[in-house]
């Protein structure tokens, strides 16, 4: 099987957001959740959101994962979530903004293509594309079930928010950690093969690679260049 990964910008691309946020809501309602605060079409319309979504071999969206800046002026997903629990956040935030700070979000994959890895290479992917905006610096917020993942790409625990890093969202049923990527440029914090797959993702955005998977192996053609605005149309 082959997949595209593609990457864009939310306000030169509708089409595209369209279809990421059909198909992320679903994927949420499958799991019950419906209140997740980035779960919504604002960011469709910030011209600080950018993007990686996954097309299989006949062009539907099967997942993606979104890049928002800290603009001044939108919140964070993260801030929106869990900022009034610890206020702190938003001065982390505030002073991170002069060098670029940003946060990764959004993430979802269809189940057809569960087993597949989908996630880890989307979240890869999403963090390979900072290099093309003015992001230095990286938040997210996850799960437990994801942690371990987010973990071997870069990011550290804020043990100095929350309880020891951890927060009830987006229910009671389940416990977050707000995290961060120190150096989004360097990713030093990453694991050597993580690591090494996203300079060559940044390296040579355009790539067909073959990733492994529980279910063997799959195809990835890259093609992580952010397109500039066609102002012919």
């Amino acid at each position: 099987m082959s997949i595209t990964f593609r990457a864009f910008k939310a306000t030169h691309d509708r089409e595209t957001c369209e279809k990421y946020l059909k198909g992320h809501i679903s994927v949420l309602e499958d799991y019950g959740i419906t209140n997740i605060t980035s779960n919504n079409n604002l960011w469709m319309f910030m011209d600080c959101v950018y993007g990686v979504v996954a097309e299989d071999e006949n062009g539907e969206l099967v997942g993606g994962i979104r890049v928002q800046i800290a603009d001044g002026i939108n919140q964070l997903p993260v801030e929106k979530a869990v900022g009034y629990m610890d206020p702190s956040l938003y001065e982390i935030v505030r002073q991170y903004i002069p060098e670029g700070v940003g946060e990764l979000c959004g993430l979802w994959n269809a189940k057809s293509v569960a087993g597949m890895g989908i996630s880890i290479l989307l979240t890869r992917a999403g963090i390979s594309i900072t290099n093309q905006i003015t992001c230095k610096t990286l938040l997210g917020i996850c799960a437990g079930y994801t942690l371990k993942m987010f973990k071997k790409v870069g990011f550290v625990v804020d043990n100095t928010l929350g309880k020891g890093g951890e927060f009830v969202y987006p229910n009671e049923n389940y416990i977050a950690w707000v995290l961060g990527i120190l150096n989004a440029k360097a990713l030093e914090t990453a694991e050597d093969y993580d690591r090494e797959r996203m300079i060559s993702l940044r390296n040579t955005p355009l790539q067909l690679f073959t990733e492994p998977s529980k279910d063997g192996t799959v195809d990835i053609n890259y093609n992580l260049l952010i397109p500039p605005l066609d102002t012919t149309l």
